[in-house]
């Protein structure tokens, strides 16, 4: 497979401008996904078939799932204290974050009492359907 460093290098460049997170092309015959978190550098995902990379996951911890894909937030608002931080005691059905798709703002409860151990995304990071947002012991 031949990487179009041109077509990333653009793609890179549309992003900064736009002060974009995240920006997917596709043409029919390639799919090409650039990214940046809050807090790396740029970062692209090229592939013609875009199959994710199993996560490691714990037998001791019992992870929250996304339920959608779209953006999670660990506060309800900016600058606000955040739902939960690792060690904070949670009880089933409480808000741990709110995930916004479609300009909706979905609040994300516990699946069980415990404590959390591990808080797997950042503050507005895009997440996909089915991936592992806190870890709760």
């Amino acid at each position: 497979m031949k990487i179009n460093k041109d077509k990333i290098k653009e793609l890179v460049k549309i992003l900064d401008e736009l002060n974009l997170t995240e920006l997917s092309y596709s043409n029919g015959k390639e799919s090409i996904k650039v990214g940046k978190g809050t807090l790396s550098a740029p970062s692209v995902v090229s592939s013609n078939n875009l199959a994710s990379a199993p996560t490691k996951s714990s037998e001791k911890f019992n992870g929250v799932k996304s339920p959608m894909v779209g953006t999670a937030y660990l506060a309800p608002e900016p600058g606000a204290k955040p739902f939960v931080t690792v060690g904070s005691k949670v009880k089933k059905g409480d808000t741990i974050l709110i995930i916004e798709a479609m300009k909706t703002m979905n609040h994300i409860p516990s699946t069980q009492d415990g404590v959390v151990e591990e808080i797997c995304v950042n503050d507005g990071e895009s997440v996909e359907f089915d991936q592992e947002l806190i870890k709760i012991k």
